[in-house]
This record gives structure tokens, C-alpha cells and sequence, in this order.
């Protein structure tokens, strides 16, 4: 019987090569102009004295809502999505799989005058 790692990977508990991902695509997901919640926008440029932070996590959901709220208001945009794999552009379903060596991750753009990296990490 497989182990719940072994499941939760796609039947294995070794990443996946580069040569045997996924294809992948060349589009990438469209989202909105502005953020649901922060309403500021998605996508940089980012002001100048903005920092971004790209976190790998269990669940990229649970981590993008500790963000928001953090105190202080330093945070001005949050995104979730998949990095550091091999498969351009993945969906939910292919990560899943473990076929594409990325894992979920959150990218925080805050303001450090407001909050600090240590900060955000802390919580």
C-alpha cells in the first residue's frame, strides 16, 4: 500500500525528473486587475519602496490568509501560485499529481518601512 506521502505526491515519494514532468504551456493564468481583498493591483510594477517575498508553503490558501492579517497594514498585495518546478505553468490538477516538481507557494509585496521580513515570516 502506498504511504500518505506517496499519495499526496502522485505515488511517489522522489521528485520527479525534468525529463519526465509534464509539458506544461506557454500561457499563463489569467487573473484579475486588483486584488479581491487588499484591492490594490495583482500584478508589478510595484511602487518603489515595495519588497517582495515568494514563500514556499503547505497550503497556499492558509499562508495568503495569515498575510492579510498581519498588523500594521505593510502588506499591499498577495498572490498565490506553484514555483520552483519544472512544468511552465501548471494548474491545480497537475501539481497534484507530482508530476511537475513545483510546490504551492505565496508571493507578499509589502511595504518594509510598515512590516519587516522577519515579521512576516514570524507568523
Amino acid at each position: 500500500a502506498a504511504s500518505p506521502l506517496e499519495c499526496a505526491m502522485g505515488g511517489s515519494e522522489k521528485m520527479v525528473s525534468k525529463a519526465k514532468a509534464l509539458k506544461g504551456r506557454k500561457e499563463k493564468m489569467r487573473i484579475s486587475k486588483h486584488h479581491y481583498v487588499l484591492g490594490n493591483p495583482m500584478e508589478g510594477p510595484w511602487p518603489a519602496a515595495m519588497r517582495v517575498l515568494v514563500m514556499a508553503s503547505g497550503c497556499f490558501w492558509g499562508s495568503e490568509k495569515g498575510a492579510w492579517r498581519l498588523p500594521g497594514g505593510g502588506i499591499h498585495s498577495t498572490a498565490v501560485g506553484y514555483a520552483a518546478g519544472f512544468t511552465p505553468n501548471p494548474t491545480y490538477e497537475e501539481v497534484s499529481s507530482g508530476r511537475t516538481g513545483s510546490t504551492e507557494a505565496v508571493q507578499i509585496v509589502f511595504d518594509p518601512e510598515k512590516i519587516s521580513t522577519a515579521d512576516i515570516l514570524r507568523w
